[in-house]
């Protein structure tokens, strides 16, 4: 029966042509991707040309030229320097020798995959002042393929159709208001011609969606929105007058609404079989439940669907199957947005279709992909919210002193809201039966803010107080607490509901996977090395010195016959920016050095030499404002601020450290920045609509009283 379901399937896409408003278009000509390449990609060993590899998303490859035997032999074959140096994080598509990757900002190119040589590039040209509406760098994920063209969602939300040969653009479509703070960092996905794309913004204040575009001419073909709008009757959609009574409160209706979330910023994938497509659900907007759905008590009340949710969906209409929250009611940010896997698999005797998840909030699920039943839940990392999953009802058992938007106290609460895990990909070895997770321990304190309302404008809109957790003036307490946070690349027995083998790593935030048929895992690594780790026990096998931190995963084809593996390198991302300059634990900070490295067996390239890391010592003017602005200066920071300056106004190696801002002195030029906003096209939007002048000098104060603070440590 499956595979009569999936021959008439591939028949089905193979006699697609012609697009919504009847213009043919034949995908399969002149060597495009159609559904027949996308639905048998796992054995295209020479190519990778969709953003998981394949539909069910496993990053495996069956190549196996590079081995474990000779991976010690791999050297560098060439590299390319990317003309922005913002966090990277796409996955290249490769097809038929040529290379396609995006970089920050937005921005495409294109390279011959064996020489290096390029072959065009495309910017988007993303307004600058675009960068505020983002919550955690200026990134792109990657793209789609279908046809001879390539798909690129851009971060003020634009969906691009691209000419793969040129660059050239065949159409675009906005895909969200751009009022409002939405952005998109994920990668799209194509199914029977529909090129199926998400967004961000849930801190902001947004309602979520997913969308489905023809890909011959960019027209919507439906929608599915993730949370109810407040206003739900009898006409609307079943599934979401389902959601409407987990929620309380009038906090969604009208114009001024507060959003809901769950915004569809990156997972997805695609069972052909069943005609299923999945989606990762994100976190409520804002964080604290007691304000996004208050009870009688004015304290949290509801599970919120489909608040951190896996939800399948038909992808010809966009029309609800099932779901499975992994997080009921969330109030920490632990979005269900991170990678999904299928696999088939036999547990307890019994040949199951499965789903597979490890999302922010610290347990690693499987669940029947045909239903959604709940087979199991475990932890891979340390949690304290919850003592574990109930088997029967596939519900957390939670921890009800870390329940802040009940208790309205703060708590500190593991993981943290950058998660066990977050975006970065996983990979699954079939013949060892293994997903591999870039998994990492950070706890979070989580401050309920008091009387806290929405800023339409600008700012984080989550509910909580982002300076309540800032670090004290003690470097050595710093240094502390920076080596205290675990890296792990961890190899998750599925079946056994436990890791068969733990990589530590030196520091959060380490890059996506890859595996090999030639027994191999590789990693690029938050200490700026990519390495290749054997699948069965983790021993490492290789490392390369990047000179940068990697957070993308890597890829791997063929060109010729020989095999290459590549990775698009630069330090950035959510935590790059947060962290205390840069600081791995206790090692020198992590500079960012965009630029996509490829490797074959016997290359002996080299890089460059490292750029100089500028060592500015700190030289602030003295601090002199009163008690009371300062107080009210370190509030508007943590709101406003933090999120790309770092909390405490620690900066991060990524963006410009405040401490060191030569406007700090002088009230009119930092005015002229934070006020009049004459650095938006480099990112740094005005905040005249959000904030006061007042309020906006006693940040200046702030950050002047946080750099002497620091330059006596120093």
């Amino acid at each position: 029966m499956r595979k009569f379901a999936r021959t008439a399937l591939v028949a089905g896409l193979m006699a697609l042509s012609l697009g919504s408003c009847g213009e043919s278009y034949d995908p399969a000509a002149n060597g495009g991707i159609d559904g027949a390449r996308l639905l048998n990609a796992q054995a295209d060993g020479a190519n990778w040309i969709s953003y998981g590899r394949n539909y069910e998303e496993q990053r495996f490859s069956p190549l196996a030229q590079i081995s474990t035997e000779n991976v010690g032999k791999l050297g560098l074959e060439w590299s390319a320097d990317m003309d922005t140096a913002r966090g990277q994080e796409a996955t290249p598509l490769v097809m038929d020798g040529k290379m396609y990757l995006t970089t920050a900002w937005s921005k495409v190119k294109a390279y011959d995959a064996a020489t290096g040589e390029p072959l065009w590039s495309f910017d988007p040209e993303v307004p600058g002042e675009t960068a505020v509406k983002a919550c955690c760098d200026v990134v792109n994920r990657g793209m789609a393929a279908w046809g001879d063209r390539l798909f690129l969602g851009t971060l003020d939300g634009r969906l691009i159709a691209l000419d793969r040969d040129t660059g050239d653009v065949i159409w675009e479509t906005v895909t969200v208001d751009q009022t409002k703070s939405y952005t998109i960092t994920g990668a799209p996905r194509v199914i029977d011609g529909k090129v199926i794309i998400g967004n961000g913004g849930a801190e902001f204040g947004v309602r979520g969606y997913v969308a489905a575009y023809d890909a011959v001419d960019g027209e919507e073909v439906w929608r599915f929105y993730t949370v109810p709008d407040g206003t739900e009757g009898e006409d609307s959609d079943a599934y979401l007058q389902d959601a409407a009574k987990t929620w309380s409160g009038d906090t969604l209706a009208g114009e001024d609404g507060i959003g809901g979330g769950g915004t569809v910023w990156d997972a997805m994938a695609y069972d052909a079989d069943l005609d299923l497509m999945y989606i990762g659900v994100g976190n409520g907007s804002p964080w604290n439940r007691a304000y996004r759905s208050p009870g009688e008590d004015g304290k949290g009340e509801g599970d919120n669907l489909y608040l951190s949710s896996i939800v399948a969906i038909r992808p010809s209409t966009g029309e609800y199957v099932w779901h499975y929250q992994t997080t009921p009611g969330e109030t920490w940010d632990f979005t269900a947005t991170q990678h999904i896997m299928l696999a088939d698999m036999e547990i307890d005797g019994r040949e199951r279709q499965v789903l597979m998840q490890a999302p922010k909030n610290g347990f690693f699920y499987v669940l029947d992909r045909a239903t959604g039943e709940f087979i199991s839940g475990d932890p891979y990392v340390t949690v304290n919210w919850a003592t574990g999953i109930d088997p029967e009802t596939g519900r957390p058992i939670e921890n009800p002193e870390t329940r802040i938007d009940k208790t309205g106290q703060p708590a500190t609460v593991t993981p943290g809201a950058l998660g066990g895990h977050n975006w970065h990909p996983m990979a699954y070895h079939p013949g060892e039966n293994l997903v591999y997770i870039p998994a990492f321990e950070a706890g979070m304190v989580y401050s309920p803010q008091e009387n806290w309302k929405p800023d339409r404008a600008r700012g984080f809109n989550i509910g909580f107080d982002l300076g309540a957790s800032d670090l004290p003036p003690d470097l050595g307490f710093r240094k502390q607490v920076a080596g205290s946070l675990r890296g792990m690349l961890i190899a998750w027995d599925p079946v056994a509901k436990k890791a068969r083998w733990t990589v530590e790593h030196p520091g959060p935030w380490n890059g996506g996977l890859l595996a090999t048929a030639g027994g191999l895992v590789f990693q690029g690594t938050a200490g700026s090395d990519l390495k290749a780790f054997n699948a069965a026990d983790g021993t490492e096998l290789w490392s390369f010195a990047a000179q940068t931190g990697i957070v993308a995963p890597p890829v791997t084809y063929t060109v010729d016959g020989e095999q290459y593996v590549a990775v698009l390198a630069g330090w950035g991302g959510a935590y790059a920016l947060t962290v205390d300059g840069g600081l791995i634990a206790n090692k020198a900070p992590v500079r960012n050095v965009s630029r996509l490295l490829v490797f074959k067996l016997g290359a002996e390239g080299e890089l460059p030499p490292p750029p100089a890391l500028a060592d500015i010592p700190l030289d602030p003017p003295p601090s002199r404002a009163t008690p009371e602005v300062i107080a009210l200066g370190k509030a508007k920071y943590g709101r406003y601020c933090s999120v790309c300056h770092a909390p405490g106004a620690v900066g991060s190696t990524v963006l410009p450290d405040l401490r060191r801002s030569g406007t700090l002195g002088n009230k009119g030029a930092w005015l002229s920045v934070v006020h009049d906003g004459i650095l938006q096209d480099n990112g740094m939007a005005s905040f005249k609509a959000s904030l006061t002048k007042d309020e906006m000098d006693a940040i200046r104060e702030y950050v002047i009283k946080r750099a002497n603070e620091d330059k006596a440590m120093e």
